[in-house]
Formats: structure tokens, C-alpha cells, sequence
């Protein structure tokens, strides 16, 4: 029983202290090794996290509970990994059902719009210029997708899967 209130202790101080990801890695690194596993098996689970399909940190919190205290530590990890992100989305949730009404977040959304537009652009601009299209089919697949979008009103998932078959089908 210590053991498994240590794990859920441990998962929960670090999904409260980082955001997932590499920096929940190195966190569990440091609180793992030596007390649950060693560090060959440390690498073996982080190997596997990131080879599933999935959160890459839920899935080590699982491996880890689970060699430090079989099916009951890969529950508790796994309770304790998902707590306080699931916690936050419910108030979040609450708080935006409380104040969707307000004028205020209308215009708040309204002004959010353009800078997530840009944002979107410049992403689009990185991927293009890291790998740099100089192929003339992307550029058709580009501006056949963006008629398909605005002026055809294609449902999004639809043109990016037909852009993906397509892909499959010259790129083979």
C-alpha cells in the first residue's frame, strides 16, 4: 500500500509541475530511478512510450506504475498522470459555461481569430521553408486544396485525406 501511494504521490507532484512531454520525462527520471526502476529500465520504457501510438507520458506513467507495482501501480499512475489535467479542463469547462453569455468574451473570441489565423500561416510558412517545396506537385496539391476548401466548401478532413491519397498515389 506505501508503494502505491508513493506512485500516485509521485505522478500527481509531477502532472501538477510540468506540461507533459520531455519535461514530464526528465521530471520522472529523476523521481523513478533508483526508487521504482533502475536507469536500463528507464530507457526501456521511455523506448517504448515513444514507439506506441499515444500520450508518450501517460504511457510511461503506466510502465513505470506497472514495474513498480504490477496491474494496481499502472492504475494508480495512470489515475494520478490524468487527475490534474482532467481537474483543470472541468474548471476551465465551468468557467466558461458561467461567463459564455458575456459580451465581453464575444469580442474576446472575435479578437482571437486573426492572431490564430497568423499563427496557423506561419506554422504553414516553417513547414514549407524546412522542407522547402520544390517539387511542382506540392504546389498543385496547395492551390487544389485551398479551391476545394473555399470555394467548393469541402469538408476539411475530406480534402486533407485526398491530399494524402494523392500523396500516396505520385510520391510512391
Amino acid at each position: 500500500m506505501h508503494k502505491l501511494l508513493e506512485l500516485f504521490w509521485t505522478f500527481l507532484k509531477i502532472n501538477l509541475l510540468s506540461t507533459s512531454g520531455p519535461a514530464s520525462a526528465g521530471l520522472l527520471h529523476t523521481e523513478a530511478v533508483g526508487k521504482f526502476m533502475t536507469e536500463e529500465q528507464f530507457v526501456e520504457a521511455v523506448g517504448f512510450s515513444s514507439v506506441l501510438p499515444g500520450s508518450d507520458a501517460l504511457q510511461l506513467a503506466m510502465f513505470v506504475g506497472y514495474h513498480a507495482g504490477g496491474f494496481s501501480g499502472a492504475l494508480v499512475a495512470c489515475i494520478a498522470a490524468t487527475l490534474p489535467p482532467t481537474v483543470i479542463m472541468l474548471g476551465v469547462s465551468l468557467i466558461l459555461e458561467r461567463i459564455r453569455g458575456e459580451t465581453w468574451v464575444g469580442g474576446f473570441v472575435r479578437g482571437l481569430a486573426p492572431a490564430v489565423a497568423v499563427l496557423l500561416v506561419i506554422t504553414a510558412a516553417r513547414v514549407v521553408g524546412e522542407t522547402g517545396w520544390r517539387d511542382t506537385w506540392q504546389w498543385v496539391l496547395l492551390v487544389v486544396s485551398a479551391l476545394a476548401l473555399v470555394w467548393l466548401k469541402v469538408h476539411p478532413v475530406m480534402v486533407v485525406l485526398g491530399a494524402g491519397l494523392v500523396g500516396i498515389l505520385i510520391y510512391r
